[in-house]
């Protein structure tokens, strides 16, 4: 039997549930893992509560890195010991050991670890889209990051300036805002600590940013317009302070014909081309130094529940990984 994390009901931490399940064999195009590592996500909060509906009971978790223990019929590329990860759009990463479809699983290189591959699927490829797909960036761009010191947002500044932006990170505290510098953040602002439009036109010389990358959703929302400049991208990927309310489309157009995205990681990796496109770029940048992953904390499987809440608190910096 193996362990996983299972919720029978939407709620706080207290419904995560350690349980015994059977993981059975691998069929056609699929392939068992034994887990070594499991990352993190605020979209695991999401699940647990219910803003992201889940057939009940449910597993969660959506990235995870491990080990193949064995290949199902008509499988090729993989073999039993082959080091491998996954982010997935159906939650049970939380979990010993779990069977996944063989396509969907990409090659950890030696030079990335277990626990950095669970750290990077769900975040590194997310940062891979906001950067690379969603808004190109191009050098000499000024980007707004928020939530900078978070698991997306330090893969995010780092890999920004090795494209050669210009970045300006949002944190909440003087100590996250500190890390985003150590990672390449030119400029930081304090989230509530004055105005965050007018602070970034001040960096800006008053022209604004063409694109703003926004986690936190409700009560950032209007301000991340403020700071673009016209014909400017919004791209809120992220419900930190809870959803964004319904607006009119005209707070669009008078603030300079400005364009709005909420983008889903796994809209950008549909195809085993676009996963395995989005999996070579993140371990590049990764190998050649330019990315460095910032695991902040790591807690055993069972304590999972203080993971949740220390992640909600806002307590956490860089990635969480669970150990199996």
């Amino acid at each position: 039997m193996a362990r996983a994390i299972r919720i029978h009901a939407n709620g706080g931490p207290e419904v995560l549930k350690l349980e015994s399940i059977q993981v059975g064999k691998p069929g056609r195009g699929q392939v068992r893992i034994r887990q070594t590592a499991v990352g993190l996500n605020y979209i695991d909060v999401y699940v647990r509560t219910g803003l992201y509906p889940a057939s009940l009971p449910s597993g969660l978790g959506m990235e995870a890195a491990g080990v193949v223990s064995q290949v199902g019929p008509g499988v090729k590329g993989f073999a039993e010991g082959d080091r491998v990860a996954y982010v997935h759009s159906q939650p049970g990463a939380y979990a010993d050991d779990r069977v996944m479809p063989a396509d969907r699983l990409v090659k950890v290189p030696d030079a990335v670890s277990d626990r950095e591959a669970a750290a990077v699927m769900l975040k590194g490829l997310t940062a891979w889209f906001l950067l690379r797909r969603a808004y190109r960036v191009r050098k000499g761009d000024p980007v707004v990051i928020y939530a900078a010191a978070g698991g997306v947002g330090i893969i995010a500044v780092q890999w920004a300036r090795h494209l050669g932006a210009d970045v300006i990170a949002v944190t909440g505290t003087g100590e996250k805002a500190e890390l985003a510098r150590q990672h390449g953040a030119q400029h930081t602002i304090l989230l509530g600590r004055g105005d965050l439009a007018a602070r970034v036109r001040e960096i800006t010389g008053g022209k604004g940013v063409p694109v703003v990358y926004d986690s936190i959703g409700k009560d950032t929302f209007l301000a991340s317009l403020d700071c673009l400049q016209p014909r400017g991208l919004m791209v809120t990927y992220g419900n930190a302070s809870g959803p964004v309310p319904p607006f009119s489309p005209l707070e669009l157009s008078r603030r300079g014909s400005l364009f709005l995205t909420r983008p889903t990681l796994f809209h950008y990796i549909a195809s085993r081309a676009e996963l395995a496109r989005g999996a070579a770029e993140l371990f590049g940048v990764m190998a050649s130094g330019a990315v460095k992953v910032r695991i902040g904390q790591t807690y055993p499987l069972e304590d999972v529940a203080q993971a949740h809440r220390e992640l909600e608190a806002r307590r956490t910096t860089g990635s969480t990984v669970l150990i199996p």
